[in-house]
């Protein structure tokens, strides 16, 4: 067929910095999978499905891109006898996409009416392989975030190599300080062999190298198992704990007699390695008498893909669309998609791609691709959606979820809550994350004058201690070789709760009396939250590498009143502390009582903790940490956070106006921008932050609002509901598997309405799988994330 169109000016080749949206819609996740395939634009490369929704259609009638390239996708039947294995980084596989595929491509154009346009015509020939000789989307943002630079330091830069020798090849054999033969680390400096740390040599050790660099001082080591001739290998810096690159590795080897040309690596990396055990973490999908777990399928039932350590990202979208708020929000399967010209880069479009995804049903049906015979036990599940798009997007600028490593599950909630209330939310729509807020109101009564203090703070989400308590498990005398490992005794949800409502003692001066005799704090719910987002802290400093430990929490299935952790407010005889006062320099600022939690939970002392927080904006732990790590040799590292305390009160009552307008530039209005500026004492970085955790806050109107009647009923407006009787009940929890947040496997179970079952029933969601539970009591007891739901 011809069509004038072929000589377009506007038909170009995708350049390698192109997106090319060839194997789902950025609209919904119909693929080129499906019976009708998917339209490609041949002029800015969208892919737009083109069967009962045709949302390659609609992309025409908005952007006028006559040309689309027409990909149907069929796989090659296969038979299986078992389960697969799942797909491991490590193996180079020589099947290509023509050994599992079948593909049928066809040029259309819409503005002629036509079909089946030769692919010979015009500049179609270039066009049409370029496009489907690019890296698809989620391949090409697959690459780029497993791209991890590592570069050398100034340790590795800077070796002072000892006398050298020729180290005797015995000598390399094994630890120097025990007898294991593998997982070892040459000094290289002075040339000592020592065991690495067992979490990361992956077959045992006793970090001996880390002792000798506690010893010695001498920072950099090289793993003789990871080098190969073309002078790569795995080389640690232990003074900045972090991977490093050493460009005179050759020669800093040769200085102990190791020809580096000569050696083979037969050990894995340590990017190999966690790669390796990320993908072998598993969740029990068998019964107790060995059974495999029967796949459930339906409206909200749909699983998906794990793209390459991405079930933290999956299993906290599971958890918010198992909650009607999101799901009345993005799930609106009779309108069209919202009006973008950039829809793969367009959040509301690919929440509202999500909400289909997992409500719908839509995709929810087992794997046709695999036929398992009569007598194989294996069940096929679905294939599962891959959010490789909304994955993207919410990576898109951070440091840590755009890249392709292990995520904390509760940061990246808190960071996609964060990114939703920021998003436009047009009337009649609502910003779902409003269930989560609430106030919590802390209480400073001095401890000599019994004058008091209130402050209200909205929140999200709480971070609850769980205490530790060790008992010691007894060894098998079988197994002389198996070291002792810590068990904990089981706490309740009650013990925590206690714990973070608990008073304590802070030290500040009282401005009414003079004392240095401290302040009892106590914080407690002002209102409650619709649904009420708990992290539960079990994670403590080994070597200065965040540990979780397994201790049980113990949190019934039964509705629980939050009643007694309520706050009465001030009460009747209670003297206030004058309000314009300073309890100190210091208290100007309140840091992060979750970030503060948490990086008190790991062992580092408050000073240090408050200390990162205001370095950092105050924002999350993870940012603290590293601010830690990078600073643990500073000389005031321990002396308490002394700020400059505002002179008659000029700070609290005016703010810069050069700040005011910046902010003003972001799109924030002037009242926010007043009342975060003086909340913050001025900090743009944080007052930035201060506007998008305060959504609500209507800000500081300034003498013009003196006059205005209306100015106490809007700012009286609280986050969450006061009434009681607040009783909770658990909805639904993320659990992790592993020795550390970064590291292991997540998944997420909720509880809902079974087909064909008269009661409801806890579903587990491991990445594409999705089953009936039935460890879920084992599994509460470890659950990283909880969320309750106001009964």
């Amino acid at each position: 067929m011809a069509c004038k169109h072929v000589d377009s000016t506007e038909l170009r080749v995708p350049t390698p910095a192109q997106s090319v949206y060839r194997e789902d819609c950025t609209q919904c996740f119909d693929s080129i999978d499906d019976p009708d395939g998917l339209n490609v634009c041949l002029h800015c490369f969208n892919g737009g499905c083109c069967a009962e929704r045709n949302h390659a259609k609609l992309h025409h009638q908005s952007t006028k891109h006559p040309l689309v390239l027409n990909i149907q996708r069929s796989r090659k039947k296969i038979k299986r006898e078992e389960p697969p294995q799942k797909v491991s980084k490590l193996a180079i596989a020589a099947e290509t996409e023509a050994d599992r595929y079948d593909t049928r491509t066809e040029v259309r154009c819409y503005e002629c009416g036509v079909g089946d346009i030769d692919k010979q015509s015009g500049k179609l020939p270039i066009v049409v392989d370029g496009v489907l000789k690019a890296n698809t989307f989620a391949k090409q943002a697959e690459v780029q975030a497993w791209e991890q630079e590592i570069t050398p330091c100034d340790h590795t830069l800077c070796v002072e190599q000892e006398q050298g020798r020729q180290i005797a090849s015995q000598d390399l054999g094994h630890c120097s300080m025990c007898d294991l033969k593998e997982n070892l680390w040459l000094c290289l400096q002075c040339g000592n062999l020592g065991c690495g740390r067992q979490q990361f040599g992956g077959v045992g050790g006793n970090s001996h190298a880390l002792k000798h660099t506690e010893l010695t001082s001498h920072a950099v080591a090289v793993k003789l198992g990871s080098l190969t001739p073309d002078g790569t290998a795995d080389i640690y810096c232990y003074a900045c704990n972090e991977e490093r690159t050493d460009p005179e590795l050759a020669a800093h080897l040769a200085h102990w007699g190791i020809n580096i040309s000569e050696r083979e690596k037969t050990e894995k990396s340590l990017t190999e390695m966690q790669i390796e055990q990320n993908l072998r973490w598993e969740f029990s999908m068998t019964t107790e008498d060995g059974k495999e777990l029967k796949p459930i399928f339906g409206e909200g039932f749909t699983g998906l893909k794990n793209l390459g350590n991405s079930c933290y990202l999956a299993s906290v979208l599971q958890c918010l669309f198992s909650i009607p708020a999101f799901a009345h929000r993005y799930f609106h399967p009779g309108e069209l998609p919202p009006s973008t010209s950039s829809p793969a880069e367009d959040l509301e479009t690919q929440m509202r791609k999500i909400a289909d995804g997992l409500l719908s049903g839509r995709y929810s049906y087992p794997d046709s691709d695999v036929i398992a015979s009569e007598d194989s036990p294996y069940i096929p599940h679905q294939k599962g959606l891959a959010p490789a798009m909304l994955k993207h997007l919410i990576g898109r600028g951070h440091e840590e979820f755009s890249t392709m490593r292990q995520q904390d599950a509760f940061e990246l909630l808190l960071h996609l809550l964060k990114l939703i209330t920021r998003s436009p939310h047009s009337s009649p729509v609502e910003d779902p994350v409003k269930i989560f807020r609430f106030v919590m109101e802390q209480r400073l009564q001095c401890n000599s004058c019994n004058k008091v203090r209130y402050r209200s703070d909205e929140q999200d989400n709480i971070s609850i201690p769980v205490p530790v308590r060790r008992r010691l498990r007894v060894i098998n005398s079988d197994q002389p070789g198996e070291k002792p490992k810590d068990e904990f005794e089981p706490v309740t949800l009650k013990e925590c709760l206690d714990i973070f409502t608990g008073a304590e003692e802070v030290e500040l001066t009282c401005p009414a009396c003079n004392s240095k005799a401290g302040f009892t704090k106590r914080s407690l719910f002002k209102t409650f939250p619709d649904v009420l987002a708990v992290n539960a802290r079990r994670f403590e400093l080994v070597n200065w590498v965040p540990t979780k430990l397994d201790v049980p929490v113990i949190v019934d299935d039964e509705p629980f009143d939050l009643d007694v952790y309520k706050s009465s407010g001030q009460q009747d005889g209670e003297e206030l502390l004058p309000e314009d006062s300073d309890m100190s320099a210091s208290a100007q600022f309140m840091p992060n009582e979750v970030a503060l939690g948490q990086l008190e939970a790991m062992g580092f002392p408050r000073v240090r903790c408050e200390k990162a927080l205001y370095a950092t904006g105050n924002t999350d732990a993870d940012t603290a940490m590293n601010w830690l790590f990078s600073h643990m040799e500073d000389a005031d590292i321990d002396v308490p956070l002394e700020l400059e305390s505002p002179v008659s009160g000029t700070a609290s009552s005016s703010v810069n106006p050069e700040s005011l307008e910046m902010m003003g530039a972001m799109g924030i209005s002037a009242p926010q921008a007043r009342k975060a500026l003086k909340e913050t004492g001025g900090d743009l970085e944080r007052a930035v932050d201060w506007v998008f955790s305060h959504p609500n806050d209507q800000g500081d109107f300034g003498d013009d609002a003196n006059d205005n009647s209306e100015k106490t009923d809007s700012e009286s407006a609280m986050a969450g509901r006061s009434e009681l009787p607040a009783r909770f009940r658990l909805r639904s929890i993320v659990c992790h598997k592993g020795g550390s947040i970064h590291a292991g496997h997540y998944v997420a179970f909720t509880r809902k309405s079974i087909p064909n079952e008269a009661s409801e029933a806890w579903v587990l969601y491991n990445d594409e799988k999705v089953v009936k539970a039935v460890d879920v009591e084992e599994m509460k007891k470890f659950a990283y994330v909880y969320f309750f739901h106001r009964a």
